[in-house]
């Protein structure tokens, strides 16, 4: 009887051990599952520059999400795989290694509406594509491009090609992205609201200079190997002035003094355009009535006071159209309609040297005439405009029948070679998800990689007397109360 009660108890013990061992098992099934499920596990904000318990009260949740379904590739998530898996179109050995911060959603996606379901920093972008905000928001949604792409860069057979590939290990990479969408943030979140005591756009950029610079990363290089994207103008105003060593990629240095942004250090990418693109164009020289083209504010500030002297001698030419308009109503269907009834379009300086209307004229195959004295054009250093557009001096366009005579004088040959260019290089300058060969995502990480080799130049040089420092602080906790955990 004892024996038999020893046997049931030692059964009793291993069917006990047995559902431990198998819930533990389930357990860390789940935990990796989940894991797998999120790119990386959040970071949270610390409470210490809250401005108000209601700032993020006014982040529009309802702009809604649409579903990006590709049943051709798996849907693996980014966070857990080594970049030594089997890339069909990414070859690591190739691409710029750009390490991600995962900041919470509030600094990029949650600005668009997106929820994490699962407490994720990142929407898993094969299978859930968060919509950027529409209108003008999209000239400068560069960032939004960047970010996609650097998420989608690990996916086993990924779609499209790569020029850049996330890495997990900072030491491995040779730049450091920085996923806020401040272009987003400014246009958007710029006000201050009646719970507020500061802006949403100015309390990010407090909260993303107190993570930057107590980073290992940041300390590490000082900041110079770090690519912040601020292509809208007013973007980044308060933070640009402590974050300056890092590259910015930006539209223009207009708004910028030398020492904190210049051609040097910084890319230059093209602001997607609005107007819609021209598919299929056959409308050659003669197919065009209307030989100049502008539309848009003509009384503007700082530069863009040559536009008014401009509408003034161009305004009763012939086959000239210059005129005001706005994005408003109808406002980018004219636009379209006049620019693919032109042969030239006028790019002139605004409020900053440059617009969108530059690439509105090439998406439209409406061979741009640029008169602004300041202007830095993306790629230049790898495409020559020269080609395809024309240069005026100011100084030269103001005097009277200056440029609409030089415009006369460009004949059906000549405008037809710089149009064909115009439709061979325009892929340059369109943005995709998934991104394609040498569309604009992918120039833009050219372009990094070009400056990446400058990059360690200037950390190496900055470390050599590294022996002395004494300041090896660990980063600060980042955290955020649970009611702006997005």
């Amino acid at each position: 009887m004892t024996e038999r009660n020893t046997q049931s108890i030692g059964s009793a013990s291993r069917r006990t051990i047995f559902c431990v061992i198998t819930s533990i098992t389930f357990l860390l099934i789940s935990s990796l599952s989940f894991f797998l499920h999120c790119s990386s596990h959040p970071y949270f904000i610390n409470n210490s520059l809250l401005p108000s318990p209601k700032i993020f009260a006014v982040i529009d949740t309802e702009n809604p999400s649409f579903h990006y379904q590709n049943t051709g590739h798996p849907s693996i998530h980014g966070g857990d795989i080594s970049i030594e898996e089997n890339l069909s179109n990414c070859n690591p050995k190739k691409a710029l290694k750009v390490f991600m911060y995962d900041l919470p959603p509030i600094f990029h996606f949650g600005l668009v509406g997106w929820k994490s379901k699962s407490r994720c920093v990142w929407p898993d972008v094969l299978s859930e594509v968060p919509e950027y905000a529409g209108g003008l928001n999209l000239q400068h949604s560069i960032e939004y491009w960047l970010t996609l792409d650097l998420l989608s860069s690990r996916y086993p057979n990924r779609p499209g090609p790569c020029n850049a590939i996330r890495v997990d290990n900072s030491r491995e990479a040779d730049v450091i992205f920085v996923p806020f969408f401040a272009s987003l943030s400014v246009n958007r979140y710029s006000k201050v609201t009646q719970f507020q005591n500061m802006s949403t756009n100015k309390f990010l950029q407090a909260k993303l200079v107190e993570f930057l610079t107590a980073q290992e990363e940041w300390k590490g290089s000082g900041g110079r190997d770090h690519v912040i994207v601020a292509h809208h103008p007013n973007s980044m105003q308060d933070a640009r002035r402590m974050l300056w060593p890092a590259m910015f990629i930006l539209a223009d240095f207009g708004r910028y003094p030398p020492s904190i942004a210049n051609v040097e250090k910084d890319v230059i990418a093209p602001y997607r355009h609005v107007i819609n693109r021209f598919v299929n164009d056959t409308l050659g020289f003669d197919s065009r009535p209307t030989l100049l083209y502008f539309q848009g504010a003509i009384y503007r500030k700082d530069g863009g006071i040559f536009r008014q002297e401009l509408f003034y001698l161009l305004k009763d030419e012939k086959d000239v159209h210059f005129s005001f308009g706005t994005a408003k109503g109808d406002g980018v269907n004219k636009a379209s309609q006049g620019m693919h009834s032109s042969k030239f379009c006028l790019n002139i300086a605004g409020d900053t040297p440059s617009s969108n209307r530059l690439f509105d004229a090439i998406a439209s195959h409406c061979v741009p005439v640029i008169v602004s004295d300041e202007i830095e054009l993306p790629f230049e250093d790898v495409i020559d405009y020269s080609e395809f557009c024309i240069f005026v001096r100011t100084a030269d366009a103001i005097k009277e029948g200056f440029l609409i005579n030089l415009i006369r004088s460009i004949g059906r040959d000549e405008w037809t070679h710089m149009w064909r260019r115009l439709k061979e290089i325009e892929h340059h300058f369109e943005f995709h998800y998934p991104s394609q060969k040498d569309d604009a995502v992918q120039m833009i990480w050219q372009a990094v990689a070009r400056k990446a080799s400058a990059i360690r130049l200037k950390v190496h040089k900055s470390r050599r007397f590294s022996w002395y420092d004494t300041t090896n602080d660990r980063p600060k906790p980042f955290t955020l109360p649970k009611e702006f955990d997005l």
